[in-house]
């Protein structure tokens, strides 16, 4: 489904809903399919990001390098 929308300088796009799912109980099921709540519940939920094993190894080098070498 394609929607036409415009942007703050007045051009028209024409965008493609995206559908998002999410894991509920062992399968996949659309957001939209949500009632009210649980779609509030879906978009006031928090992520968070593990550390990349890079930024660890950069870290623990620079604690190294400041105990050892300064």
């Amino acid at each position: 489904m394609n929607t036409i929308s415009v942007n703050n300088h007045s051009f028209e796009i024409e965008r493609t809903i995206c559908e998002i799912y999410t894991r509920v109980m062992w399968y996949h099921r659309p957001v939209t399919s949500f009632n009210i709540w649980k779609k509030s519940e879906f978009y006031s939920r928090t992520y968070f990001l593990e550390p990349s094993k890079t930024e660890e190894v950069i870290d623990s080098n620079i604690e190294f390098a400041k105990k050892y070498f300064c």
